[in-house]
């Protein structure tokens, strides 16, 4: 059936609404990023009167910018890649062992993500400070309670989201490879889990990005020396006295956006193949 022209104006109309809207904070970033510090703190400007690239020079020297991106990207590659075996396991068990009670299972993890991440704040601040002084485990201002913190919201979701990839693909791709001779780890490994490698990907990019721009439990669970980057970028407000640096505070919230950007145009096609695969039912 064709397309009526009002429907083609609504759609278009609706694209380029979106897109502006995206659009938009983007060049406002871009602009005062190229703007002197001067013109950056004054009246916004569309195009700057002077274009300048200082700001993405000094930005290295007005706060430790690249110690707080080595930071966010140990927690958030150590988070993603722990997160991703253990939630495969648990949607292997409950797709191919029909576990008892897997469903009301299923039900509880999904009904964790309905909870503002300020309910748990306190309580995991308590256990670990508790667990410092009981067992001299190291936990607050360390990667290890931030990476344990993410892992308490990325597999959850992880484990809901592979759940469904995985039970949409038939099981008798893993009984042919068993007639084969592969066992059923190996089955699972060479056939299913390679056809949802498209999914297990998609996944693995959001529990990354999830962690790379979290700022709440960062604010509260790092020091200097494990500070991420959402909570480096306030810095530019108080370096230096009271002065704020715009255009560097732009220029830095540019650049560290660029590794997620990179890494998604990368995996794109792993992504949309897995948000095609079915796996919100």
């Amino acid at each position: 059936m064709s397309e009526s022209v009002s429907y083609r104006v609504v759609r278009a109309a609706v694209l380029l609404f979106l897109a502006l809207f995206t659009l938009y904070p983007l060049w406002t970033l871009l602009t005062i990023s190229l703007s002197t510090a001067s013109e950056a703190g004054a009246t916004f400007r569309w195009i700057p009167q002077v274009l300048s690239w200082h700001a993405y020079v000094a930005m290295w020297k007005t706060a430790p910018l690249l110690h707080y991106l080595r930071n966010s990207a140990v927690v958030s590659s150590i988070s993603a890649v722990v997160s991703l075996p253990i939630a495969i396991l648990a949607a292997y068990a409950l797709t191919r062992h029909h576990v008892k009670g897997g469903a009301v299972f299923l039900r509880v993890v999904l009904a964790t993500q309905a909870f503002p991440g300020v309910l748990f704040l306190l309580p995991l601040f308590v256990i670990y400070v508790t667990l410092q002084n009981a067992l001299g485990i190291p936990m607050d201002g360390t990667y290890l309670g931030l990476i344990i913190t993410y892992l308490t919201f990325a597999l959850p979701f992880s484990i809901w989201m592979l759940t469904g990839y995985l039970a949409s693909i038939p099981q008798d791709v893993e009984e042919a490879a068993m007639v084969d001779g592969a066992g059923k780890l190996r089955a699972f490994i060479v056939t299913t889990l390679r056809v949802a490698m498209p999914s297990v990907m998609a996944v693995g990019v959001f529990t990354f990005m999830t962690a790379w721009g979290e700022v709440l439990f960062a604010s509260v669970l790092t020091d200097s020396a494990t500070r991420t980057l959402p909570i480096g970028l306030e810095l530019y407000e108080s370096a230096k006295g009271l002065v704020i640096y715009w255009n560097q505070l732009m220029a830095a919230s540019l650049t560290v956006s660029v590794p997620v950007v990179v890494g998604f145009l990368l995996l794109q096609r792993y992504f949309v193949r897995g948000l095609s695969a079915g796996a919100i039912k």
